[in-house]
């Protein structure tokens, strides 16, 4: 591979790291906020976009224009637990109910201060194990 090549590929590695931990900053100061509902949409971005560096990572290619994580991790080639995988699934549709209204009312409701620490923090286990993957 052309010597360019790779250090453009980097670069659109750490592009999707620091705009995943960006993303990540958002969502703890939105759970904080007790802004639960979009602090769970965000934790699905955060992971969406460490799994499109590790695609890019693993594949050399551009990541491809998709929102689901299991296939990202999938396309990644990452060996996660049955559980992990499942997880990530759970994870997918906080980005569906999030984003359309005629779930969003019901997920806003849905996302108690319980409800959302439980997620908050297995997203924030997630994201530390994709980093370390990464690094």
């Amino acid at each position: 591979m052309p010597e360019n090549k790779k250090q453009g590929i980097k670069q659109v590695i750490k592009y999707w790291g620091k705009t995943a931990e960006h993303d990540y900053k958002t969502m703890v100061f939105l759970f904080k906020g007790k802004r639960y509902s979009d602090s769970l949409f965000f934790g699905h971005i955060v992971l969406e976009k460490i799994l499109k560096a590790l695609v890019i990572q693993k594949t050399n290619q551009q990541a491809p224009y998709i929102h689901d994580l299991v296939r990202l991790q999938e396309i990644a080639g990452l060996e996660l637990t049955k559980e992990e995988k499942s997880f990530l699934n759970k994870i997918n549709d906080f980005n569906i109910r999030a984003r359309y209204p005629e779930y969003k009312l019901r997920f806003y409701k849905l996302c108690t201060q319980k409800y959302t620490k439980n997620y908050f923090d297995k997203i924030i286990k997630m994201y530390t194990k994709l980093c370390q993957i990464l690094k």
